[in-house]
């Protein structure tokens, strides 16, 4: 990243922020309401454009405008914002597209919120106004509210505008964040994760024009929309793997050692042997959803996603990788037993043909035990190697 400026001792109020990628058409209309509110507004603050690659010329507009430019050569709107705010010189930062269907002539509601010591203000277009083709009725209609939804249920933010462009945030507040998405997702990370830090988080409402361009948007509607829900996922185990997991583990634990001893018949159905391993691997993918909710939840955390909880120090107090290696080795022995045991019946038939109820019963517990046993023993190793420490402190 390039920056026109690099005194970062300047102190200022408020930086008006604006991702940049071939705006030419309208960055001059946006730099200009911005500058207009700036100068009523009384405050000490900067025009920032975070130019993400443009070969129009709208660096050279922006600076004729009397902004600030800085070159982020790291593609995506978030690498734009993220870098932007890094350079800004505002306690306050207001991000918002340069394409001008935001209106950078009334900002007053954000520093309001700001003064009122909110660290994250969002814009709300659905409680401000949505003009006449504003928005495609995809992502008036499926995209955001479902995702907005999505986000509330995973995340408890109780945000109703989830995806809006013009929003505000603290140079404190970012710091602490420690965002790290570079695409749309951004947007999506920024709020999970201060609602995840209990970071005070309010709503504006604000309005969407048209934008002023000729050539279509950079957003992809399905592929973003596809990142931000994958996203979403990953940073929450808990739906994605913890409570399938669990409810499949159950689920299939009881049917198992229920067929286990004997077939079930209800009605004109039988539940017999191929349904017992079928039920075993149903048992077994339930046990593996588990699992990598335990490596997700803590990968998340090391890599800076999640905040930090008590979760790790815990799983080290307990001794996760003596613990698992003892209990993946412990149902290995017992399915070689097992297996074993079955050698010595078909020994008596001399490894002859069997009766099927004789023996596959026994052998479905054995290769339970021992897939059980390996996964087990195979997942703490993994789980002690994301738990080992990537720093040392040195003390002179």
């Amino acid at each position: 990243m390039n920056n026109q400026i690099d005194n970062f001792d300047i102190k200022l109020d408020l930086t008006i922020l604006m991702p940049c990628l071939n705006e030419s058409e309208t960055l001059v209309s946006c730099i200009n309401k911005a500058q207009s509110w700036l100068k009523s507004s009384h405050l000490k603050g900067e025009i920032l454009i975070a130019d993400n690659g443009s070969i129009d010329g709208s660096q050279k507009l922006a600076i004729s405008q009397g902004a600030r430019v800085i070159n982020v050569d790291e593609k995506g709107y978030g690498s734009a914002l993220f870098y932007g705010i890094q350079a800004s010189y505002g306690e306050w930062i207001i991000m918002g597209d340069s394409d001008d269907s935001y209106n950078f002539s009334d900002l007053d509601l954000f520093i309001k919120k700001f003064k009122e010591n909110y660290d994250l203000v969002i814009g709300n277009r659905f409680s401000g106004k949505i003009f006449k083709d504003a928005m495609p009725w995809k992502n008036k209609y499926i995209g955001n509210p479902i995702l907005t939804q999505i986000g509330n249920l995973f995340f408890n933010c109780k945000i109703k505008d989830f995806h809006c462009g013009l929003r505000g945030i603290t140079k404190k507040a970012f710091y602490k964040l420690n965002l790290v998405t570079t695409g749309m997702e951004f947007a999506s990370e920024m709020i999970i994760k201060a609602s995840l830090y209990k970071m005070k988080i309010t709503e504006v409402p604000v309005t969407l024009s048209k934008d002023g361009r000729s050539r279509p948007p950079h957003l992809r509607p399905w592929r973003d929309g596809w990142r931000h829900l994958r996203f979403m996922l990953l940073l929450c185990p808990r739906y994605l793997f913890l409570i399938p997991g669990a409810l499949i583990s159950i689920f299939s634990f009881f049917i198992y050692f229920l067929i286990f001893y004997s077939p079930i018949k209800i009605n004109k159905i039988v539940f017999d042997i191929n349904t017992l391993f079928f039920i075993e691997s149903t048992l077994i993918v339930g046990v593996l959803l588990l699992l990598l909710s335990l490596i997700t939840q803590l990968i998340s955390e090391k890599e800076g996603l999640l905040p930090n909880s008590s979760f790790n120090s815990k799983l080290k107090k307990f001794f996760i990788l003596e613990i698992g290696i003892l209990i993946g080795v412990f149902l290995l022995i017992l399915g070689v037993v097992f297996f074993i045991k079955n050698l010595l019946i078909w020994k008596k038939f001399n490894f002859g043909m069997l009766e099927h109820d004789i023996i596959l019963r026994s052998v479905s517990l054995s290769t339970l035990l021992i897939m059980l046993g390996a996964i087990i023993f195979s997942f703490s190793l993994i789980i002690n190697f994301i738990l080992l420490p990537t720093k040392r402190n040195n003390k002179n």
